[in-house]
């Protein structure tokens, strides 16, 4: 027994030719496209808000004939006034992408081409970037006693603690501080600085805490594989490299026992040194050096300083004429 047709549309800003097109749209989009309902509901209700927009910017009901002779201006004014709503840009993006998609369904099936809605591009989407922890949750993070519960060798929870300690404490991508080799870890007492292979095959000189320096020595003394100097020094469990999926799993574990959010990432370690740093008054390009930022918007960007904060910031260092 064959499954019912869906009940036809009724749309009072378009003519009942487009209500038929846009019925039989959403039901091959469901059938042949296996798109999942919450997101036919959105495309059918960004259809409909678009309609409605063109049947009051047009002052009469949308035809096929109309709607495929869209202009550029049109779909503008559309997202213009979606925008102006506070729509978020990956909202956007969805309706846009919904429009395009009935535009060629109505393509393919002979009903004109809308060729304007390929002209328009896609609204940017700001990047988004894990929240910073709370400062004392950070703490807690690096701190090997709160898995002393799990069932793991002591020096494999040391060895977590201590790169999360690096990302934390000297702002490192997870890949700077597996890359590191032993050489180029001073002793506790020995050295206060790290020479960090960052993105893009580039060298940066980071500080490093000696309380970090101190829990990574507690790892090398435990560790029971041999670490030579050209080696990397923090490895898995049976000697090879560490894969950051490792102490990516690490952080999930400690997330639950600490009820941290699923933002807390080991990347959001370096977030929050880079946030905190500022937090306590810290110099905008001397973190950017810091995190191996080529660009100061970015660290703008990724510490989520406003305008007028830049400005501040500017207007204490810049000298004074």
């Amino acid at each position: 027994m064959s499954k019912a047709a869906a009940p036809p549309i009724e749309l009072a800003s378009a003519d009942p030719s487009i209500a038929q097109e846009m019925t039989r749209w959403l039901a091959h989009l469901g059938a042949e496209r296996r798109l999942s309902p919450k997101t036919l509901e959105a495309y059918a209700r960004d259809l409909r808000q678009c309609l409605d927009f063109l049947c009051s910017h047009w002052g009469e009901r949308v035809t096929l004939a109309r709607f495929a002779s869209l202009e550029a201006t049109d779909i503008r004014a559309f997202m213009a006034m979606r925008r102006a709503d506070d729509i978020a840009g990956r909202s956007l993006m969805r309706a846009l992408a919904g429009l395009r998609s009935f535009g060629r369904f109505l393509e393919r099936e002979g009903k004109g081409k809308v060729g304007a809605l390929s002209a328009i591009r896609a609204p940017k989407v700001a990047k988004t970037l894990p929240k910073p922890l709370p400062m004392a949750s950070a703490k807690r993070l690096v701190d090997a006693d709160e898995r002393a519960g799990e069932d793991r060798e002591t020096w494999i929870l040391v060895r977590d603690a201590a790169v999360m300690a690096l990302l934390y404490g000297s702002g490192l991508r997870i890949s700077e501080a597996l890359g590191l080799k032993r050489r180029e870890v001073p002793r506790p007492g020995e050295g206060d600085v790290l020479i960090v292979t960052g993105k893009g095959n580039k060298t940066r000189m980071v500080p490093v805490l000696q309380n970090v320096l101190a829990l990574i020595d507690e790892y090398v003394g435990m560790c029971p594989h041999t670490l030579p100097p050209e080696g990397p020094i923090f490895v898995g469990a049976r000697g090879g490299p560490l894969s950051p999926r490792i102490i990516q799993l690490a952080m999930e574990r400690l997330r639950g026992a600490l009820g941290l959010p699923d933002s807390a990432t080991p990347h959001a370690l370096r977030h929050s040194f880079a946030t905190h740093l500022l937090s306590r008054g810290g110099d905008l390009r001397a973190i950017q050096e810091l995190l191996g930022h080529s660009s100061l918007s970015t660290t703008q960007i990724y510490t989520g300083i406003d305008s007028e904060r830049l400005l501040e910031v500017y207007a204490s260092a810049h000298p004074r004429r």
